[in-house]
Formats: C-alpha cells, sequence, structure tokens
C-alpha cells in the first residue's frame, strides 16, 4: 500500500476548489499537479465571475451613492464613464489575484499544467498541453473541480452578439440602451444592477411569483422595491416564448398572464438562467465514477467517487455552487486522501445576493421549514430601528433569526441590507456552534455598527430590546 506521505495527487481544475485543495495537499506533504486551461489558477470565480462581477458592482454602489447623495444636501454632476479605463481596472484586479495565486502555486511547488485533461483509466490522465503537446501522467489520487457554465435554454439559443450570458456580459464590450435580463436570480440581478448604473433601462424578466426564488421573501422584499426604481420593469410570472434578431436588436415576444406587452426590442439580452455542472469530462466513462441524472458527480462525505481513486468537488458535485463551498470541500477531499478522519457535513452554507441592498442567510430559511411543516420561532429586528443604518441613510434592511422554539438554538439567519454579506459571518458561526438566542443576546456588540442588528433580533425574541418597544401582554 503506497505511503501517505508518498501520494501523488492531481487537482483537474484551478478554481477556488481546486485551487484550495492543492495546496492544501502541499502544505500536508503530497507531490500534487494542478491542471487547468487558464496561464494561471483563479476558474471562474476569479477570470469570469465573483471576482470581477464584484468589482463592477462596487463602482455600481458609487455611482448610486453619488446620485442619492443629493437627498444629504451634496449633488454631484452626472459621471463621466471611461469604459476603456474600466474594464482595464477590472481586468487588473483579476490580473493581480491570479498572478498572485500562480506565485503561491510555485511557492508550494505545486507542478501547474495548463491544459485539459481526460481520463485514460482511473490513474492515468491524457494531459492536452496549451502549447500542443500532449502526455499521459499517472497519479495515485485524482480530484476533479472541474466547476459548471452557464446553462442555456435551448429553444433561446440564438447566435448573435446581442445575446449574452454571464461570461460576456462581464466583458462590458458596450453599455446598451436597452438590456432584458431572462432570469431573476442573483447572477441576473447582479449584473442587471451593474448595467443599469453604467446607464441601460434594464428590465428583468422571471417565470416564477417572485425574484431570487431560494430566498425568503421578507428578505427579497426591500431588494424588490428598491431595484423597481432603479430597472425599467420586472416582469413576474411571465417566459420568453421566442428570441427573433432585426436589424435594431433583439425582438423578444413574452407569455404569461400578467404580459401587458407581448412583443418588445432589445439591444441586448442577458440570458442567465442558472449553471450546470462540467461533468462531461472526457474519458470519465473509463473509471467507476457515477454522473446522477442532473449531471452532478455522485460523492461521499469525505467527497470520494464510487471509483476509490477519484474525488470530486464544487460545482460539479451539486448545490449550493459556490465559491466557498467548493474551498471547504476540496480541502476534506484533501484531508480525506491524507488518511485524517473527515466529513463534510456543515451546519450552515452562506449564501449571499450583492446586489443593492445585499440580501444573506445560513442555515434553515422559514420557506424551508414551512415547506418542512417544521415548528420555529422567527425573531426580526427592522433596520428602520438601528442608529448606524440611520447614518448610512439605508433604514430598508432587516436582520432575523430562525430559532428552535424548544431549545432556543439559532437554526438560521437571514439578512437584507447594506454590507449584508459581511455581517452572515456571525450567523454561520452562531449556527455551527449550536448557539443560543440568549448567547447573541450576551455577546456585547460594538456601536454603532449595522452588527448590533444581530444582538437586537436575538433580543426581540426575549422582548426586551432597547430599540424596540413592544408592550406586554396582559
Amino acid at each position: 500500500m503506497t505511503e501517505t506521505s508518498n501520494l501523488h495527487v492531481a487537482v483537474v481544475g484551478g478554481g477556488p476548489g481546486g485551487y484550495a485543495a492543492a495546496f492544501l495537499a502541499a502544505d500536508l506533504g503530497l507531490k500534487v499537479t494542478l491542471i487547468d486551461p487558464e496561464a494561471n489558477p483563479g476558474g471562474v470565480c476569479l477570470y469570469r465571475g465573483c471576482i470581477p462581477s464584484k468589482a463592477l458592482l462596487h463602482v455600481a454602489k458609487l455611482i448610486d451613492e453619488s446620485r442619492h447623495a443629493k437627498n444629504w444636501g451634496i449633488e454631484y454632476a452626472d459621471p463621466k464613464i471611461d469604459m476603456s479605463r474600466l474594464r482595464s481596472w477590472k481586468d487588473g484586479v483579476v490580473k493581480k489575484l491570479t498572478g498572485g495565486l500562480g506565485i503561491l502555486s510555485k511557492q508550494r511547488k505545486v507542478e501547474y499544467i495548463q491544459g485539459r485533461a481526460a481520463f485514460e483509466n482511473s490513474n492515468t490522465l491524457r494531459i492536452s498541453k496549451a502549447g500542443g503537446s500532449d502526455e499521459n501522467l499517472t497519479f495515485d489520487r485524482i480530484i476533479l473541480a472541474t466547476g459548471s457554465r452557464p446553462a442555456i435554454i435551448p429553444s433561446l439559443k440564438l447566435d448573435s452578439p446581442r445575446v449574452m450570458d454571464s461570461t460576456s456580459a462581464l466583458d462590458l464590450s458596450e453599455i446598451p440602451g436597452t438590456l432584458l435580463v431572462i432570469g431573476g436570480g442573483y447572477i441576473g440581478l447582479e449584473l442587471g444592477t451593474v448595467y443599469a448604473a453604467l446607464g441601460s433601462k434594464v428590465s428583468v424578466v422571471e417565470m416564477l411569483t417572485g425574484l431570487l426564488p431560494g430566498a425568503d421573501r421578507d428578505l427579497v422584499l426591500p431588494l424588490h422595491k428598491r431595484i423597481e426604481k432603479s430597472f425599467n420593469s420586472i416582469l413576474l410570472n411571465t417566459t420568453v416564448a421566442a428570441m427573433k434578431e432585426e436589424s435594431t436588436g433583439i425582438r423578444v415576444t413574452f407569455d404569461g398572464p400578467e404580459v401587458k406587452e407581448r412583443e418588445k426590442v432589445f439591444d441586448k439580452v442577458l440570458v442567465s438562467v442558472g449553471r450546470k455542472p462540467n461533468s462531461e469530462i472526457p474519458g470519465l466513462d473509463k473509471t467507476q465514477v457515477q454522473v446522477g441524472p442532473r449531471g452532478f458527480i455522485q460523492v461521499n462525505k469525505q467527497l470520494q467517487t464510487n471509483d476509490p481513486a477519484i474525488y470530486a468537488i464544487g460545482d460539479a458535485v451539486g448545490e449550493p455552487m459556490l465559491a466557498h463551498k467548493a474551498s471547504h470541500e476540496g480541502r476534506t477531499a484533501v484531508e480525506a486522501i491524507a488518511g485524517h478522519k473527515v466529513a463534510f457535513e456543515p451546519a450552515a452554507i452562506p449564501a449571499v445576493v450583492f446586489t443593492d441592498p445585499e440580501i444573506a442567510w445560513c442555515g434553515l430559511t422559514e420557506t424551508q421549514a414551512q415547506k418542512e411543516n417544521r415548528e420555529i420561532k422567527v425573531a426580526k429586528f427592522p433596520w428602520a430601528a438601528s442608529g448606524r443604518a440611520m447614518t448610512l441613510d439605508r433604514t430598508e434592511g432587516m436582520t432575523k433569526l430562525i430559532l428552535d422554539p424548544q431549545t432556543e438554538r439559532v437554526l438560521g439567519v437571514g439578512i437584507v441590507g447594506a454590507g449584508a454579506g459581511e455581517l452572515i459571518a456571525e450567523g454561520v458561526l452562531a449556527v455551527e456552534m449550536a448557539a443560543l438566542a440568549k448567547d447573541i443576546a450576551l455577546t456585547i456588540h460594538p456601536h454603532p455598527t449595522l452588527s448590533e442588528t444581530v444582538m437586537e433580533a436575538a433580543e426581540v425574541f426575549f422582548g426586551t430590546s432597547t430599540d424596540i418597544y413592544r408592550p406586554k401582554k396582559s
């Protein structure tokens, strides 16, 4: 049997899951080869996802605040947007981060191969290198971190530069006068927010009854109200029946009970209807790896596939398709390979929508509890009672705790408001540590901060919130 310290591990895919796995494996003394088509690690997240989108969302927020400042007695001229410099800045952020990962790979003595991998058998990969040469390499263990790609609706597939997916939308080739976003999920709303701030008249169409179907409705409501003012229109209960390119743009046909204008022409259309796992790896049929009906690679709690030599992590193995989930799965897989007793079974995985306001949640949601017929207590603290929110002129937010009525244990946390993505980490820790509402209430939070709203939500549960008066029931 091979000694663990002598294992040679291949990681296929250099995204947040792949490079986290490769780096930890190197730190644990394993021999590591990381394979990815890009010049440096980073994956979709750094090159075409999380990082460039958040850079642009920061710009959108700055533009929005400059316009909102007139409410405080400060007026700015309309911004002059140099698209070339904006693209250059966004690309510079990506280059610094991916270049830094390339340096970290070298420092850790991780062998980095720019290329694409295919299976010859469970332990051998055929690697087609970027330079054009092919090579067979044998490994003791292989971790698949192949990620995902934008999903496509076959009936709406149109080969036109006027139709974008999330990748091409981040290129900012131009700012269209009118833009239709198909899909009211987090990617579509985030990119719609960017284009609206840069000057596009944005419409979003969603087939379901509300935006962000996975989030609690009370968290979505403040966002819906705000983007109603910045977007041109929000079309719910509506589907796109057809798209056709014309000389002036894309003619879109809508279908639904509430449709008022059946056809409309848009300068550009962004199709954002989710993502598909990259599980169609060449030669995978030469292994024992099993792929489920939805295209996800099947793994156990150690992220091991049905083939003992092969592990899989990240978007390729299931939802939620989030970078931080992939990173933790990657580390779990490596520790399992190294012989440690581990399992990936988190109590909470945070989700963040980086719109304005941001929405974040973790653990049990109110919607999930209702579907499961599960008894819960919900404690909400409105940001209208937060001094810090008032100083920011952002009182539309809300913080809520989902609690077990018998034990008073924190089962979930939901936040909508400025900086919700930063605040949710306390909620994740509370759920993971099985904190009680009393633990949160007794933890001294700094004043004046938005973090106080978590403490105040716990105090609401006990009826002792300092900033909310609720008369006792007689």
